[in-house]
């Protein structure tokens, strides 16, 4: 029998009951409302086309999202709505200045993962199921609020740089949000999915770790700041090669938690108020899987995107090379799992040391080693 049949599995929602047709339904308003207001390209209206149907898809499979992403396009529109095409109004609307403007949204999104943090990790020697849904609660919150953050951001650009506004993924402390956001949304998925919610506080520890960057990138570097586009990065090729990177990240720092949780539990078995280590293998397993999928698409598009920019698709640029460590770390990883049937503390290990490359290959390179990309340099 497969293992993931013998796991506590939580079903997929039904496509085609009244909710998922209402978002889907949603869905397609919010697009169609994007279109007409929006100023748009024909890659960006090649991506809305691309995307819609895979929100779509997303809600259906994912009942949580039916409510999540019309909150977000809520808020968003109704923060929108309020700049009134002035930036300034940002510091004279209550609403704006302290709850829905980019800033305080994202600095929402950061309180709200550090009281779930905290709290999180109480409900573990409490065993408390109040304590524990109270942090799932912040954590949803923290990514609608953090989700609002950006996407005003994405406007409010335009209102600052007439013609040069940009997806927010230019620089660190955009693509920390993202990162924040994206290990959440993962972490939260696989928790509900095997039924695992002691899982969450491990997950949020990496998530918080990117929040205190955010905080110290803020008041250290004042790097909330809106900035215009370099030319190497205004491409459209940014818009979805750095998404897929992230996504990529989000799904190793989910797996490294996996494999700290599995080390936990390995000497005796014992601590009980961590999930089982089949659902932890399992879980771990299919994080590096989808997070290898993810970054390999997103390494294809670089290598698109440097020939469009660099006339070669590859020239060894430490960024570059780091990415292929990477990728070879988990293409190993994977081969050790699936065809040499490893399982145990060694793949746990391998995990954690994959998340510490991986943050040499994001941060570290940008900020020790030099070349083509050292756009992204602290």
């Amino acid at each position: 029998m497969e293992l993931s049949r013998e796991l506590p599995l939580t079903p997929p929602s039904r496509w085609l009951d009244w909710s998922g047709i209402v978002f889907a339904l949603l869905v397609l308003a919010g697009a169609g409302l994007v279109w007409a207001r929006f100023p748009m390209d024909n890659y960006d209206l090649g991506i809305l086309l691309l995307v819609t149907p895979l929100l779509m898809a997303f809600g259906l499979y994912w009942r949580a999202m039916r409510w999540v992403l019309p909150l977000v396009g809520a808020l968003s529109m109704l923060s929108i709505s309020l700049y009134q095409g002035q930036v300034a109004r940002a510091e004279n609307v209550f609403l704006l200045k302290y709850v829905l403007a980019s800033q305080s949204g994202i600095m929402w999104m950061c309180t709200l993962f550090m009281f779930a943090l905290v709290i999180g990790l109480a409900s573990l020697p409490l065993r408390s199921a109040f304590a524990a849904s109270f942090a799932r609660g912040l954590t949803w919150a923290a990514v609608v609020m953090g989700l609002t953050g950006l996407l005003v951001r994405w406007h409010v650009s335009y209102l600052l740089l007439p013609g040069n506004g940009h997806i927010p993924v230019s620089n660190l402390y955009e693509v920390f949000v993202l990162f924040c956001l994206i290990a959440a949304l993962v972490a939260l998925f696989y928790c509900e999915r095997y039924r695992s919610p002691q899982l969450l506080p491990l997950a949020l520890l990496v998530v918080n770790a990117a929040v205190a960057f955010i905080f110290w990138y803020i008041f250290s570097r004042g790097a909330h700041d809106i900035q215009p586009l370099i030319p190497a990065l205004q491409s459209y090729w940014m818009k979805i090669h750095v998404p897929a990177n992230f996504i990529g990240y989000g799904a190793f720092s989910l797996a490294a938690m996996c494999g700290l949780a599995i080390l936990l539990k390995e000497p005796t078995q014992t601590n009980a108020w961590l999930p089982d280590a089949e659902v932890l293998d399992e879980i771990m397993y299919k994080a590096n899987a989808i997070g290898f999928f993810f970054f390999t698409i997103a390494t294809i598009l670089g290598a698109l995107w440097a020939a469009e920019a660099w006339g070669g698709y590859w020239s060894w640029d430490p960024k570059e090379t780091w990415a292929l460590i990477v990728w070879l770390n988990y293409a190993a990883w994977l081969h050790m799992r699936l065809v040499k049937g490893l399982r145990g503390p060694i793949l746990a290990w391998w995990s954690l040391v994959g998340l510490l490359v991986v943050t040499f290959a994001f941060v570290g390179v940008n900020t020790y080693l030099s070349g083509l990309h050292s756009y992204g340099k602290l």
